[in-house]
Parts: C-alpha cells; sequence; structure tokens
C-alpha cells in the first residue's frame, strides 16, 4: 500500500426498501476536515485520470457501479515513492479509500453501466490546486489497457 492510503470497509444496511450506504461521519477517527462532498460519473470504460491534488485529501466511496482506482507516489520524501497501487472498489467492495495530498489518482469504469464516485474532499475545489496529466502520459508508468490472466 501506499504511505497515508487507507482502505477502509463501509456498511450496507440492506431491506426490503433499498439500502443505505455509510459513507463518513465527523467523529470518525480517520475524518479530518470538511470542504465539499461532489459525484464523480463515469462510464464503462472511461477514463478520468491522471490528477494530483496538492492539498486535498481525498476520501472516495463508490456507491454505484464499480472501478478500478490507480494510485502513484511521487512524494519526494515518502517510503512508497514510486509505488504504483490498484484498488478494485464499488457495491460489493464497498469501502472508503482515503488519498492523501501528493498522491497521483485516476480511475476507470468498470462493468456494464455507469458508476457514481462520491469525494468528501478535504477544501472546496481550486483549480490552482490541481494538476493534470493525459491518462497515456508516459510520467506515470502504468497501462489501462484490460490485463487479462
Amino acid at each position: 500500500m501506499i504511505d497515508g492510503v487507507t482502505v477502509r470497509p463501509l456498511r450496507q444496511i440492506p431491506d426490503e426498501r433499498g439500502k443505505v450506504m455509510h459513507m463518513l461521519r465527523r467523529d470518525d477517527p480517520w475524518f479530518e476536515e470538511f470542504g465539499e462532498i461532489y459525484f464523480s460519473c463515469v462510464y464503462p470504460g472511461a477514463l478520468k485520470a491522471w490528477h494530483l491534488h496538492k492539498r486535498m485529501i481525498l476520501s472516495y466511496a463508490v456507491v454505484l457501479g464499480a472501478i478500478k482506482l490507480v494510485l502513484y507516489d511521487t512524494r519526494p520524501r515518502s517510503k512508497t515513492k514510486g509505488m504504483i497501487q490498484e484498488i478494485f472498489t464499488g457495491e460489493s467492495r464497498y469501502a472508503l479509500i482515503r488519498v492523501p495530498p501528493g498522491v497521483w489518482n485516476g480511475f476507470k469504469g468498470l462493468g456494464a453501466t455507469m458508476s457514481i464516485v462520491a469525494n468528501c474532499a478535504s477544501e472546496p475545489h481550486d483549480p490552482d490546486e490541481i494538476v493534470r496529466l493525459d491518462p497515456s502520459s508516459k510520467k506515470i508508468p502504468y497501462d489501462w489497457a484490460l490485463k487479462n490472466g
């Protein structure tokens, strides 16, 4: 695992009407700060990558569908610098994934329908705080192609 990244299984409470999906409470020991909550929708096979936040902590949970979340650590003082981490998450593997500042991240929609990724970010969106790269950039040693086997 990349240093500072956490994956916490989340509770789903189903009944005959549907279900409740817990995500984050302000009294959770891992809650840091509230900036904004937004939902990112991604079509099957589509990529939303790469981006890096300079200050913002991301708290992702996939509330509909499934994604492959990929992380790449380029933080100069990190003990996991140069490491890539893949996390397959979604309704069937429902979890809260914390991504610290300075870690590149992106995701790919999986399955046959659109997926919805919730993010409870530690601060409001600021275009000067984010760095973006093309998904096929050679600066990140990752191939988004389907891996069989």
